[in-house]
């Protein structure tokens, strides 16, 4: 079932990715903001129980709706899966916004490729070179690969529909209310990033590792012992020093003009990453996946022949 419920969600995802300006997530944000008005006064404790009720009441209720369908109706467990894969993997999302950086590249728009990530990272890009555009976008393919794919697959693969969900909702939070500066004295935030960095300890090793068999096995894990603990946030360090060494590009580093220059540590080893590595960089995503779902696909083959012997 884990197996039918993920290649199920990814196919249809594939066939009709949801907008991040879909219902369900503007209504969860909206719940966000409902949630922060009513507790934010800049303590830990008030941070802790908004956490608790922006994730836990959600992921309860699907965790029980998905036990009961999939003891009553199997089928209608297994559609229940599959709808919310689908709600929770944005496989598409990311991959719109990085496959127009990517076609601008490669037909020497720079300008309309410094206006897509710039939209797509939220920051200005005007002052970009070419390189420095493909490097920023190989890094945010990757993380995002890991957030709204790998992370989401591995909680579903131990903990089914509720797991699924339970990471998004976190990771959210997390974005939401995780990443103040931290040289503000609010101490809201703090419990859903420290949160999150336990719920995704074991997934960002997991696609660290996926990333290293389907690439440079020996560069990937050399730049993740190396170069992952320099970067500012080390589980995202960690995706993306595997990530650059499995497909030997140079990402991190030095980015703008003197006007905007802004120092990041080196990540990877190899070339300076372009339009073709671009490219790479999607090669190794999938390859990465289909291994995943491989390995899923065996080990739910092997509990079904175990329960049938049994």
């Amino acid at each position: 079932m884990t197996f039918l419920a993920l290649a199920a969600a990814l196919l249809l995802e594939q066939a009709r990715a949801l907008s991040p300006t879909h219902p369900v997530f503007t209504q969860f944000q909206r719940l966000l903001s409902v949630i922060e008005r009513s507790l934010d006064a800049g303590r830990y404790r008030q941070g802790i129980l908004a956490w608790v009720l922006a994730t836990l009441p959600a992921v309860l209720f699907v965790a029980v709706t998905a036990h009961w369908l999939h003891r009553a109706v199997p089928v209608l467990g297994l559609l229940f899966d599959v709808g919310v894969l689908y709600l929770t993997m944005g496989f598409r999302v990311f991959s719109r916004s990085y496959r127009e950086t990517h076609d601008a590249l490669r037909e020497g728009d720079l300008v309309a490729a410094r206006v897509s990530i710039g939209r797509w990272r939220g920051a200005s890009a005007e002052e970009l070179t070419a390189n420095e555009v493909a490097r920023l976008a190989i890094e945010r393919g990757l993380a995002c690969a890991h957030r709204h794919v790998f992370g989401v697959i591995a909680w579903f693969a131990v903990f089914g529909a509720a797991g699924a969900l339970f990471y998004r909702l976190a990771a959210l939070v997390h974005d939401r209310w995780g990443v103040r500066d931290d040289a503000e004295p609010d101490q809201f935030g703090r419990f859903s990033r420290e949160a999150f960095q336990y719920c995704d300890w074991i997934p960002v090793r997991l696609t660290a590792i996926g990333f290293a068999v389907a690439g440079d096995f020996e560069d990937a894990l050399y730049c993740w012992r190396t170069q992952a603990g320099a970067w500012p946030r080390r589980s995202e360090g960690i995706v993306l020093a595997a990530g650059a060494g499995a497909i030997g590009v140079r990402l991190g580093s030095v980015i703008g003009t003197s006007a905007s220059l802004r120092e990041r540590p080196e990540l990877g080893t190899g070339e300076e990453a372009d339009v073709d590595l671009m490219t790479s960089a999607v090669g190794l995503t999938w390859r990465a996946l289909l291994l995943w779902l491989f390995i899923i696909a065996l080990v739910t083959t092997a509990s079904w022949f175990g329960s049938a012997g049994g």
